[in-house]
């Protein structure tokens, strides 16, 4: 028996399938990093719905095309580097004269007196910055550093205030600054990557490669570690050698097999990066080898560096090999110590002074060499830990030597890459314990990071869950515009 359909029973079904065409289309805007509505209303989108690392416009005008950030594991001493007290030191040897409470340790039974500054101090260049003794190199590059005073964290902790200042959030699995980075803006050089990272020899940083991942964004955005020691690659070179028609003819090929697979096999991110990465490694035969070779330097650049010298031969290696990568167009470059070498809890005095004897020389070569360059203007450099120290002592066994962590006040510091020049901003009580002027957040910190690239913080998100996840966490943080030049 055959069934009539009238009128009403047509366009009765015709709406079904218009509702469920239009809410088809809006799982596809939406699913694995699609624009939402608001992104699509805004004049630039965050990024591409395919995930690439080809260059990507910027929100505005950038004024820094690359970053180098120069990571001091374990929370550098403001009050003892940069940041000098006369009221700290005429209260050596005393209690505190407030609350021991205010300082936030994790123990007031573990309350030293407060303690003084351990250097010497003096003032620098016609910014007149602020430098210890044992930091004679860079105190010589002082009107090139925009300081920074103000900044505060979240947490007392190493673990936590590691995931924030890198992450922007307290816990494990975000994606870290270098991956929204390279997320939101691309590299110019397809043939090397796009995010590096630097470890030392001597071992991972705290935290390990939680500090580099690429959190919920796809895996193609994550930092890529070069070997510390012997050759930063393995196997770049090829196993036998063919001509280059062979080998183009060849590529072409994988790539359409490559491009196959993958739409067999839409939103598989772990594939993409996969595929990405294995081009990558292809290319990279061609052109790392000479971006990696410090045998192509002078002399005389080694030396400024101090490749060569026991002290500072490894970090001095790093740093220069991050002026050749950004040299070449690689978008992020981080460069860590081991584990957290100025956590000084115990013998502030001695510990600091061997982390600046490994580090300032090279730091200030690095500084040199891209202003001599050319490549200081539309480079990035960032200087900081992720937290400070107390102006109190800190009692570890039997003695009070060392400062324990402070998170209301630290200092970092920027130089090139659009900010201001000799610059000094934001200030600290008069024992360098708290903010009183200026205060910077991690989520400042990194909005203006963002900005000098070419990003809006606002604009820079990815879908999950149906929120708009962003690095900047959900209160809306402040550019710094003062110290942008």
């Amino acid at each position: 028996m055959t069934t009539q359909h009238t009128r009403r029973d047509f366009f009765s079904r015709t709406s079904d399938g218009l509702l469920g065409a239009a809410l088809t289309h809006l799982f596809c805007q939406d699913f694995f990093g699609g624009q939402s509505a608001l992104a699509k209303e805004k004049e630039h989108p965050p990024a591409n719905t395919v995930h690439t690392l080809g260059p990507k416009p910027t929100h505005h005008p950038a004024s820094a095309t690359s970053v180098i950030q120069l990571f001091m594991n374990g929370g550098p001493s403001q009050m003892d580097l940069f940041d000098p007290k006369p009221v700290l030191n005429k209260y050596d040897g005393k209690p505190f004269p407030g609350s021991v409470e205010e300082l936030g340790n994790t123990s007031t039974a573990e309350v030293g007196v407060v303690m003084g500054g351990q250097y010497k101090m003096a003032q620098h260049g016609e910014s007149g910055h602020w430098f210890a003794d044992i930091l004679p190199h860079t105190a010589k590059m002082a009107d090139d550093l925009c300081m920074i005073h103000s900044m505060w964290t979240d947490h007392p902790n190493h673990d936590n205030a590691l995931y924030k200042i890198h992450s922007g959030r307290l816990f494990m699995g975000y994606p870290t600054l270098g991956a929204w980075t390279t997320y939101g803006l691309g590299t110019e050089n397809q043939n090397l990557p796009a995010y590096v990272v630097l470890n030392d020899p001597l071992g991972m940083p705290k935290n390990g490669t939680r500090n580099w991942t690429a959190g919920f964004l796809p895996p193609l955005y994550q930092g890529t570690r070069l070997r510390p020691t012997g050759s930063p690659i393995l196997n770049l070179k090829q196993q036998y050698d063919q001509s280059t028609a062979v080998t183009e003819s060849a590529t072409r090929l994988l790539n359409r097999l490559d491009e196959i697979h993958r739409t067999q096999r839409p939103h598989t991110p772990e594939l993409d990066a996969r595929i990405a990465s294995y081009g990558l490694a292809a290319r990279m035969q061609m052109s790392a080898s000479e971006a990696l070779d410090l045998n192509r330097e002078t002399a005389q650049t080694l030396s400024m560096y101090g490749v060569g010298e026991k002290t500072t031969d490894s970090y001095a290696r790093r740093c220069l090999l991050a002026r050749r990568l950004v040299e070449r167009g690689v978008r992020f470059v981080q460069i860590f110590l081991e584990e957290q070498p100025w956590d000084s809890h115990v013998d502030l005095a001695s510990n600091h002074r061997g982390a600046c004897e490994r580090t300032d020389k090279p730091v200030a070569a690095l500084l040199r060499d891209l202003k001599q360059r050319g490549l200081l203007d539309s480079t990035l450099v960032i200087w900081g830990g992720e937290f400070g120290r107390t102006p109190t002592s800190q009692k570890a066994g039997d003695v009070f030597t060392g400062r324990d962590h402070n998170m209301q006040a630290f200092t970092s510091w920027m130089a090139g890459g659009g900010v201001k020049p000799g610059m000094r901003y934001g200030t600290t009580d008069e024992f360098g314990h708290s903010v009183v002027e200026g205060p910077v957040s991690v989520h400042d910190f990194h909005a203006t990071i963002l900005h000098l690239l070419g990003l809006h913080h606002q604009e820079l998100f990815y879908m999950r869950s149906g929120l708009e996840e962003r690095l900047t966490g959900f209160e809306p943080p402040r550019v710094v515009e003062e110290i942008i030049a």
